[in-house]
């Protein structure tokens, strides 16, 4: 790669980090794709019948499906049935091998299992140990089962999304796993960098109810502060008027004045300069006290004309806009491209497959080399022999009892 990820010949700034991955769906898997995105050998322990995310979503020409495929590039799948009393004869030794271990069992099921920070750092002190449970591991529900739309109900984000006379709306991504997946991968490093200081080993601990108050922002701190709840707006903002989605005489628009300055230039795009000079309209909080007045004002000025004539005439005036795309319309623009974040990925017969950049480009850490996300136990016995120097006959037996 010879961009701002990095120049070809240099090493990825994770490569010999070993990494094993116990994590399931989404966050925790995204979190490990990152680090091994950065070069990290991370090792994806499945059950025998695999990840579940491998049976949710659009399949690929191999029957890979792209959910799973979209967290998992880059990694060695082995299976280890954790239930059975051999296991730890596997995962055992690939811990006092690895500097990182990522799971998100319930706190419960990990302690039963074997695979939470207390039983696997005392195999291996010097490890990294993540957890990223649903809803914490303190508190009466900390055992309760936790997945992205779940957790956009029990945060409130549902309360606050959508119109105010409609029921629930759900964001459409899966945002709070996935931000889970990136604080995991932030506090790793740093539990990485502290331990590179002398720190030691180290527990990082993540949940979806902690990224999802993280995320509630300003949100939140305008209750803890004030009192006052946020309103549905739709494709708008409670707090600023103008600024949501318009329909021009083709398609929607993004559009708004974040500030009275703003307003002024708006209303030249629009061009209805007088409703800059409109009592009713001059401020920021005069337009929220009229929005009901406002918003069809500006709807019947937009619809007259197609989208590509406001988006010009807004940004000659030093207004942001933004056609409201699909999602094949934003994947293949140019600017997506242009930042690489569309990419290559290859399969392990040479074939190439699409897959989406890393969300941060580091200018002396290129990329690993980006491998398609394993079938089920593609590397089961590889990894048994390199790692764990088992030959065919030991592996036979393992397999017969059923441990993998």
């Amino acid at each position: 790669m010879t961009s701002d990820q990095g120049c070809e010949g240099e090493m990825p700034p994770l490569k010999n980090l070993q990494v094993v991955d116990l994590s399931r769906v989404l966050a925790g898997p995204y979190c490990a794709q990152l680090l091994a995105d950065m070069g990290a050998d991370v090792i994806k322990i499945e059950s025998p019948s695999g990840d579940e995310n491998r049976l949710w979503g659009e399949r690929d020409e191999d029957g890979i499906s792209c959910n799973f495929a979209s967290v998992n590039r880059g990694k060695r799948s082995l299976t280890l049935n954790l239930k059975h009393e051999a296991a730890s004869e596997i995962l055992h030794p690939l811990v006092r091998q690895a500097d990182v271990v990522v799971q998100s069992f319930l706190p419960s099921t990990a302690a039963k299992l074997g695979v939470d920070a207390a039983t696997l750092r005392a195999v291996n002190p010097d490890i990294i140990h993540c957890s990223i449970s649903g809803y914490g591991e303190r508190g009466e529900l900390f055992d309760r089962p936790g997945y992205d739309l779940m957790m956009q109900a029990f945060s409130g984000v549902m309360s606050i999304t959508g119109h105010e006379d409609d029921g629930p709306v759900r964001a459409g991504t899966s945002f709070i796993d996935m931000t889970t997946g990136l604080n995991a991968y932030s506090g790793i490093l740093t539990a990485l960098i502290a331990r590179s200081k002398g720190a030691g080993g180290a527990s990082v601990r993540v949940s979806l109810l902690e990224t999802a108050v993280s995320l509630l922002g300003y949100n939140a701190v305008a209750w803890l502060q004030t009192g006052v709840l946020p309103r549905r707006e739709g494709s708008g903002v409670w707090h600023l008027v103008p600024y949501q989605a318009f329909m021009c005489s083709d398609q929607f628009i993004l559009a708004g004045a974040t500030n009275d300055v703003a307003w002024r230039r708006f209303c030249t795009a629009l061009g209805c300069d007088e409703y800059a000079l409109d009592e009713r309209f001059v401020t920021n909080d005069m337009r929220l006290a009229n929005r009901a007045v406002l918003v069809p004002l500006l709807e019947e000025r937009f619809r007259a004309h197609p989208v590509q004539h406001w988006i010009d005439h807004f940004e000659a005036n030093g207004i942001a806009v933004s056609p409201v795309n699909t999602l094949n319309q934003f994947l293949t623009h140019p600017q997506v491209i242009a930042n690489e974040m569309v990419i290559e990925a290859r399969k392990e017969d040479g074939r190439a497959t699409k897959v989406l950049g890393m969300p941060f480009k580091v200018s002396n850490g290129p990329m690993a080399d980006v491998l398609a996300a394993p079938k089920l136990s593609a590397h089961t016995d590889a990894v048994l022999r390199e790692r764990l120097g088992m030959d065919d006959r030991r592996i036979g037996e393992l397999r017969a009892r059923g441990v993998f």
